[in-house]
């Protein structure tokens, strides 16, 4: 291949690294069949249909062998290499051009865009157990940890990702305390339970009039938070037609409250959460990617209990010692080793949330009956759990009677759970279940349990 007759000039030497170059350049397919998929560019990268290109587009307006990028000082050199339909910066068809990162670079029909990927600082884990009111001893909560004792006091948007009842919520609340804004509001704002109507008003505030039922003035979260923080609990969940109104004001810093025409400073810091995977959504055409790089300047992934089994003793600590602070009558409560194992082995679906929610109804029940030790905690099936044939079907059998069988079985084994949860008292298992309580006796009858007292 001949030698560019660009200024460039390119060497085999070894040469004195550019402190001035960013860390990584990264290649991103704007359109086509390929949108979204991302290359790195660390050297060099060739473009084209065929298959041994480093970026393969598969468009029948891509060449075989189309252009090529190179990393320089001075940028990034574009090459083209004789392509059919030419490589574009632009408007303008060229054969060889140095561009920064940040261009968009159309090849035939496709466009890439240049983007820089500032170097990922390691960050090593917190040495400390606990980050606010969120505890961890596992790698990788202290891992975030680490992370949010740097970030905490800066003013940088932070998204929280992970599933339902990880503790997001938690984290959002010891940033905001760890932070310089910890003495002005923390402002929540759940996008998935605020009505599609309502959503901006609750974001932004309306002016009295502004629409039917809006009889007074009211202020939104980012006036109401000031110069504290706004926590955007489910971001997933904003509608799209919302979505680019809250990116203007996270980039301009004002906002107008609906119906108004004053223009208001947005001074809060913003923290987002979610349990969607943002990146798929953009990918769908279901959330804005220009809001989702805005939110997620500093991207954590809270990962789920049940790959952090060693925080649960912790965590039931920590249960616990609220159990007892909320009821006195709790002050004495204990936990056997066998509970605290049998709980540690659990999967938890429903993560920190629901192990809580287990406990307290496991302490509730102990204190209620004048125990002093949790003993037993009746634990959720999780989904594939049970009895060794619960997945297993027979051939030859029609849906009908499958189902029947599996309702049946399902019935006898939660009556039987829930007669011996109340020592075969009908009438205290008929009201924990919300059923009546003569269809409860109908049913241990019909699975032949025994009645007990009623």
């Amino acid at each position: 291949m001949s030698q560019p007759s660009s200024p460039v000039e390119i060497s085999t030497r070894a040469q004195t690294p550019d402190l001035r170059l960013p860390d990584d350049i990264i290649v991103i397919v704007l359109n086509g069949a390929q949108r979204g998929h991302r290359v790195r560019l660390v050297d060099r990268l060739r473009v084209g249909k065929a298959p041994e290109n480093d970026l393969v587009l598969s468009d029948d307006t891509v060449s075989r062998q189309h252009c090529e990028l190179e990393r320089s000082a001075q940028g990034v050199l574009v090459r083209d290499l004789g392509s059919t339909n030419h490589t574009r910066v632009g408007r303008a068809a060229v054969q060889e051009a140095v561009v920064e990162s940040g261009t968009t670079i159309s090849v035939g029909g496709v466009d890439l865009s240049l983007r820089v990927e500032p170097r990922q600082a390691v960050i090593l884990p917190s040495e400390s157990h606990k980050f606010g009111e969120a505890l961890g001893h596992s790698i990788s909560m202290r891992t975030i940890f680490g992370v949010l004792e740097r970030i905490a006091p800066t003013d940088a948007s932070i998204l929280l990702e992970g599933e339902t009842g990880t503790g997001k919520d938690v984290l959002a609340r010891s940033i905001h305390q760890i932070s310089q804004r910890r003495e002005k509001p923390f402002v929540v704002v759940d996008c998935g339970a605020v009505s599609y109507s309502l959503i901006e008003s609750e974001l932004f505030g309306h002016e009295r009039g502004a629409f039917t039922g809006a009889v007074s003035l009211r202020q939104g979260a980012f006036e109401l938070a000031g110069h504290g923080t706004v926590f955007l609990d489910e971001v997933g969940e904003l509608p799209l037609d919302v979505q680019p109104k809250l990116l203007r004001v996270l980039e301009s810093a004002e906002f107008r409250r609906v119906g108004g025409n004053k223009v208001l400073r947005a001074e809060a810091r913003v923290v987002a959460a979610t349990k969607r995977d943002l990146k798929l959504e953009v990918e769908r055409g279901k959330f804005r990617e220009d809001l989702y790089f805005r939110l997620a300047v500093v991207p954590v992934t809270v990962p789920p209990l049940r790959s952090r089994r060693e925080d649960i003793p912790q965590l039931i600590e920590r249960f616990v010692e609220l159990a007892r602070k909320r009821d006195s009558a709790s002050a004495s409560i204990t936990l056997s080793s066998a509970t605290v194992a049998a709980l540690a082995a659990h999967d938890w679906p429903g993560n920190v949330r629901e192990l809580r929610n287990v406990l307290d109804r496991a302490i509730y029940i102990a204190t209620a009956g004048g125990e002093r030790e949790v003993r037993i905690v009746d634990l959720p099936v999780a989904a594939g759990a049970g009895h060794a044939d619960a997945t297993s079907f027979e051939a030859g059998r029609s849906y009908r009677d499958v189902r029947e069988q599996f309702e049946s079985d399902f019935e006898r084994r939660y009556v039987s759970w829930l007669l011996e949860r109340h020592a075969g008292n009908i009438s205290a298992a008929a009201r924990e279940a919300r059923m009546d309580r003569k269809h409860l006796y109908d049913l241990a009858r019909r699975h032949g349990l025994r009645e007990g007292r009623s």
